[in-house]
This record gives C-alpha cells, structure tokens and sequence, in this order.
C-alpha cells in the first residue's frame, strides 16, 4: 500500500474536542480523497461489565459515521473499538495511517486534563504525522461550510531535518485550492555561530538565514507548482510566529523532535510550545 492509499485515522470518544477532530478529519479525508477510519479506544477501567463498553463504543462509533456522513458524503468509513490505552492503540494504529487525528484534549478517560495528556502523547510517538485539533467551537455542534482561505504554515530548521515537514506542508497546501505556504525559520546569532555563519554582524546573519532558507525550500514545489510559497526568517524563536499565525492558519506544521532530545522530550519546544498554545490545528511530523 502507497503513503498515498494510507487512511486518515480520527480518535473520537464523545467529547466535543474528539468531534472537532473527526469533523476535521473528515474534511481531510475528502480533499486528499483518503478513506476514514474513526477509532474509539476503550481504555482499561477495571468495569467488569465488557458487553456495557462493547454497546457503548458501537453506540458512539454509529453516532460519529452518521456524523460524517452529513459532513463528508463520500468518504469511505470504516470503525475501531480496541481495548488498550489511548495513546498505545494510536501508536500501534498509525503504522499504517497517512496521519492521526485528535482533539487537543478529552481522548479516554483524562476528559478533564488540557494538553499534556493522550494527545502529546500520541503526538511524541506516532509513526506518521499527528494532527491536534483546535477549532473554537464549544459546543460540540458540527462543522458549516468552509470558511475564508487561510495559508498553511509550516515552521522549519535550515537543514535537511525539515523536509519531512515542507512535504506534508506542501502536499495540506496543494490540497487546498489557491493556498499558500508560508514557510517560518526562527534564527538567533547564537545559531549562526553554531552553523557556521555570521557570528557579529545581524544583517548579515540574517541575510544568511534568508540563503538557507531559500535553499531549503528550492525544488520542493516542483511537484506541486500551484503552491505560492513565501518564506519568513524569523529572529527569535519561532513559537510566537507559529501560535500567532496558528489563529488563521488552515494548518500550522511542526517537526517533533529537533532540539528536543537532549532535554529528554518527545515533541522539540517549538512544537511543545506550539501544540500546547496554538490557536487551530497543528500537525506534528516525525523527523
């Protein structure tokens, strides 16, 4: 099976954040023409009442295919109950997903937990893309019709480390007609000395995060020259630039674990910090 035949997962368990996220999904799953398969995990409670879970999850599972069925006519759909812990299941899931999809809280039985919980867990782990969905709605109401275009925007290192990152970007922008991606590079001069660059003077240390910037993004539309890129070196951290731009973005793109290893972590801080204050959906890639 081709990355391009993989199905979209969706993670719903009733919450109106897991309904943001299959409507999201659902969405996708119509651009890219990808099948849907929506999963309820059923986490262990230490009920004794297995046939109780079972109804329950074909209960919510039936009300989520009736649900995107009315958003999304026409996508293949197809239905999940493991019994496992959230994140587990989805790891084990996005094997052979072209992404995960989840709400940016509420997955199995943390509902009361921000993020931090199932949906960075699963984002830290995933073998493939994890979108974390956050819509503004608040009450669990289905999505309308589209609204105004917005950009894809994806935040990058100047290395080979983001091209994962700048394909997914570049295939959410293609998917969405007259699109542009905005492609943001977050540089310090302590960055350019560590790369090799200017070390004293700014503007040419800026000039030069420009360059390779330029150079990281060069021949990567050739697949999709519909796509109008526009580059943004940033000076500082890119985390302000990605949350603000979050807010009309269509989808906000982060790679997971540049600069994250050494402190131990699953996501790098700019996508932590990105996940965790973003104001749409966000996309965490493997690197």
């Amino acid at each position: 099976m081709s990355a391009d035949d993989l199905p979209v997962i969706a993670a719903v368990d009733g919450s109106t954040h897991g309904w943001e996220a299959l409507d999201w999904a659902a969405a996708e799953g119509l651009r890219r023409g990808s099948q849907l398969v929506i999963v309820h995990v059923r986490p262990y409670t230490g009920r004794t009442d297995a046939e109780s879970d079972v109804r329950e999850a074909e209960e919510l599972l039936g009300e989520a295919v009736a649900r995107t069925s009315r958003s999304a006519p026409g996508v293949p759909v197809s239905t999940l109950a493991p019994l496992d812990f959230p994140s587990a299941a989805l790891t084990s899931l996005s094997r052979d997903a072209s992404m995960v999809v989840v709400g940016s809280r509420g997955l199995g039985g943390f509902r009361a937990l921000m993020i931090g919980s199932n949906s960075l867990a699963t984002a830290s782990m995933a073998h493939c893309p994890v979108v974390v969905v956050r819509t503004g709605r608040t009450d669990g109401s289905e999505a309308g019709a589209p609204g105004p275009l917005n950009d894809v925007v994806a935040g990058v290192a100047a290395d080979e480390s983001s091209g994962a990152v700048l394909d997914f970007a570049f295939e959410a922008a293609a998917c969405r007609p007259e699109a542009r991606l905005r492609v943001v590079h977050g540089w310090t001069m302590f960055s350019s000395m560590l790369s090799g660059g200017p070390v004293l003077d700014r503007e040419a240390a800026s000039a030069s995060a420009d360059l390779a910037l330029a150079e990281l993004t060069a021949g990567r539309g050739g697949s999709h020259p519909e796509v109008e890129v526009v580059r943004e070196p940033v000076r500082g951290s890119a985390s302000r630039t990605l949350v603000t731009a979050s807010a009309t973005a269509a989808l906000t793109v982060v790679g997971r674990r540049k600069g994250g290893e050494a402190l131990g972590l699953g996501l790098s801080p700019v996508a932590q910090t990105t996940v965790t204050h973003a104001l749409g959906p966000v996309a965490v890639v493997p690197a």
